[in-house]
């Protein structure tokens, strides 16, 4: 439904229909267990229990796949758990290519919890073609790209690492977190499954937790299907209905991160406190022409920048800004803050932190849709 239009369009309209029985415009929160059945084993639809299926998320699942351009939608409780659920195509011995800078939460899942089940992974920098394609072994079923990476907002060609993944023999996966399915689709990149945390961008108001893949393949699809099913890290219907509420408004949101990311990028370039600036929109990231070749429309609304005078230095500024919130998390319309070494990205050991840049002075900016000139004066004022 509305797959042949604009992207605007989809986001209020793909995958919902008004309510037949009564015309509600709105998706009603189906709060149910479970279905009656008109004989045994006589079902409407698939709906015989609500782990396997329900309404309010399936309209969600095909609004989000909708937006991604493909053809398969799979909600979860949570990122983490859609994560899991792609690993759960693996079995004992084999090997997963890891980007190098990479959501903790995607690190610690492989590292600690699918790692004692006999499944590896190798950590590499994709930005290094190279060293990407040195990185396969016979025994890799599973590249898993994040682009922009987090937190150093590295951009990996997601064309060119999936043309090396699938000569390889290789599934592909992109974690769209940081782009959102308005600034960047990697199905049409050449990935398999894309992941959101909807957490993030698509929940976009900080008061909801989930995650969801997207799949064109079929058989993909059917696998991962029955692993949301089986293992049952499934979202409730009523964090289904406020994600619907909020892909309606994900596309004009975005436009606006985008827009005050760029102005402030530019300032923190410009204040003698700040030893670097990390971009993607900004001409002097490095990998920005990869960026503005497969990014659309925008570079997104996360900014990393380093503070001359390391810890103390990065700690005063976070005290001290009042609009920008101190928190963990990201993509919400308020503007939030962190230090990856302490909070986000402290289950990364400091060695390996230090060899990726994650240095004491770094700080993320996850910059939000106030207006940018509050935003900016209340930079200014903490790094005064």
């Amino acid at each position: 439904m509305h797959h042949n239009k604009g992207f605007a369009t989809r986001c209020i309209h793909a995958g919902q229909r008004p309510d037949p029985t009564t015309g509600a415009i709105m998706t009603p929160v189906y709060q149910t267990s479970t279905y009656v059945q008109q004989s045994p084993g006589v079902i409407i639809e698939d709906y015989d229990y609500a782990r396997s299926a329900n309404p309010t998320r399936k309209a969600l699942e095909e609004n989000i796949a909708s937006l991604e351009g493909g053809r398969h939608g799979l909600m979860f409780a949570s990122g983490l758990a859609a994560l899991a659920a792609c690993v759960h195509l693996l079995q004992t011995g084999d090997h997963v290519v890891l980007c190098d800078d990479v959501y903790g939460g995607t690190f610690r899942t492989l590292d600690k919890v699918f790692k004692q089940f006999g499944i590896t992974y190798t950590r590499v920098d994709m930005t290094d073609l190279d060293a990407t394609e040195a990185a396969f072994t016979a025994k890799t079923k599973l590249c898993w790209i994040e682009t922009p990476t987090n937190p150093l907002l590295k951009i990996i060609d997601i064309e060119a690492v999936a043309r090396i993944a699938k000569a390889k023999g290789s599934i592909v996966g992109v974690d769209n977190t940081f782009a959102s399915p308005v600034l960047q689709n990697p199905l049409k990149l050449g990935a398999d499954i894309v992941l959101h945390s909807c957490t993030k961008y698509i929940g976009g108001h900080s008061d909801v937790i989930g995650g969801v893949l997207v799949a064109n393949d079929d058989d993909i699809a059917q696998r991962l299907k029955f692993t949301q099913n089986a293992v049952g890290a499934v979202s409730a219907p009523w964090d289904c209905f406020l994600l619907l509420r909020s892909t309606k408004t994900l596309h004009v949101r975005v436009q606006r991160h985008c827009e005050n990311a760029t102005k402030i990028a530019d300032f923190l370039a410009e204040q003698p406190q700040i030893e670097q600036v990390i971009y993607p929109g900004r001409a002097d990231h490095p990998q920005h022409a990869i960026a503005k070749k497969q990014m659309i429309g925008g570079y997104g609304g996360m900014i990393t920048a380093t503070l001359k005078g390391g810890l103390p230095a990065a700690r005063s500024f976070l005290e001290r800004v009042k609009l920008f919130s101190l928190a963990e998390s990201l993509g919400g319309v308020e503007s939030l803050i962190e230090h990856p070494a302490i909070m986000t990205h402290a289950s990364i050991d400091k060695p390996l932190r230090e060899a990726l840049g994650i240095t004491d002075g770094l700080v993320r900016f996850s910059v939000g849709i106030e207006d940018v000139g509050d935003l900016i004066a209340d930079i200014a004022e903490a790094l005064d």
